[in-house]
């Protein structure tokens, strides 16, 4: 099944930056979208609810304001993620929000809901639905999902523990349609290999935590640059979820990363753990294990030009490595 015109068309590579709970607003989703990538963020975000209509203008207006004055290099589309879950009681007036702009991709996340499915075709939305399993990625289909977004081992936040490769895989074997594969995806050749196991595009998050336009404390930012992979606590205290987060935030807490205790995922919450002094996400900060390639905190264009180039030339390297074992000679275009 090829992507939609909105998906195939306008994207300068195929990356979505996935929705930071608290960090992403406005600035950093006009940025990625201006940079030719799908900018994105968590409806939550805006608080109070009539902060949501406000950006939700900022963004459409600055977008096509873009748009008029680059018309060989039009904006890629954004995207707002919605928590469909029982907790959420700003649900219904949030997608009567997004009704409004026409918000062109909703994300949803925690529960697949039919109505919110039929609400976002109404306008003409695309949505997609993240998933931690195969379970969950059939009710989301069956429930009107247009597309996957398979969370995998290792992406920041919200995580499930399937190998990117078993999981797209699994997915291939009964769904063709889109999909954007979430884990540890921080460089371009990443995103070509997440395509070359199957899937259409990249979802990148914590790499754009640490950016400029980011609405992450310094220090956050600075643990990103500082750490690496092995720095990844995987756990489900601070909300009852399993999920990723930098370890040397977890010590700054005045929690021992190793002996933290289980939560029960019936309370969950998006707000405290279990050390109520330490919140999720204001104190305990979520990232992913690919975070070994950020390395300083450039702005979101700066860190798209450098995805892209890797793209580029990861696809180079590929198509020589592809020649040396067909024994054919390889001639770069």
């Amino acid at each position: 099944m090829a992507l939609p015109p909105v998906l195939r068309d306008r994207l300068r590579l195929p990356v979505i930056g996935s929705p930071l709970f608290i960090i992403s607003g406005p600035d950093l989703v006009i940025a990625q979208c201006k940079a030719g990538i799908v900018g994105s963020f968590p409806a939550l975000n805006a608080r109070p609810i009539s902060q949501l209509d406000e950006w939700l203008a900022q963004i459409t207006e600055e977008l096509a304001d873009w748009d008029r004055a680059h018309p060989e290099a039009p904006s890629a589309p954004f995207a707002v993620n919605q928590i469909v879950h029982k907790t959420n009681n700003r649900l219904e007036e949030d997608v009567e929000l997004c009704a409004k702009y026409r918000v062109p991709l909703v994300i949803t996340s925690l529960g697949a809901r039919e109505d919110v499915n039929a609400a976002v075709h109404g306008w003409g939305g695309i949505i997609l639905h993240d998933v931690i399993n195969q379970s969950f990625a059939h009710k989301a289909i069956e429930k009107g999902a247009d597309g996957l977004i398979p969370v995998a081992a290792g992406a920041g936040g919200h995580a499930g523990g399937l190998s990117p490769f078993a999981f797209v895989q699994e997915l291939r074997a009964w769904f063709d349609g889109p999909i954007a594969l979430s884990g540890a995806i921080a460089n371009g050749a990443a995103v070509l290999a997440a395509q070359a196991m199957g899937a259409d595009l990249a979802y990148i998050g914590s790499a754009f935590i640490a950016t400029q336009e980011a609405r992450a404390a310094e220090g956050y930012k600075q643990m990103i640059v500082e750490s690496g992979g092995e720095d990844i606590l995987y756990t489900n205290l601070f909300t009852g979820v399993h999920g990723n987060y930098l370890r040397p935030s977890v010590l700054r807490a005045g929690l021992d990363p190793e002996n933290l205790p289980h939560a029960d995922p019936s309370k969950m919450n998006f707000g405290s753990g279990g050390n109520q002094e330490a919140k999720a996400w204001r104190d305990i900060w979520g990232c992913g294990q690919g975070i070994g390639a950020v390395d300083h905190v450039p702005t979101a264009g700066e860190l798209v030009a450098r995805l892209a180039s890797e793209y580029e030339a990861a696809k180079v390297d590929l198509a020589r490595k592809t020649a040396f074992t067909s024994g054919k000679a390889f001639a770069p275009a």
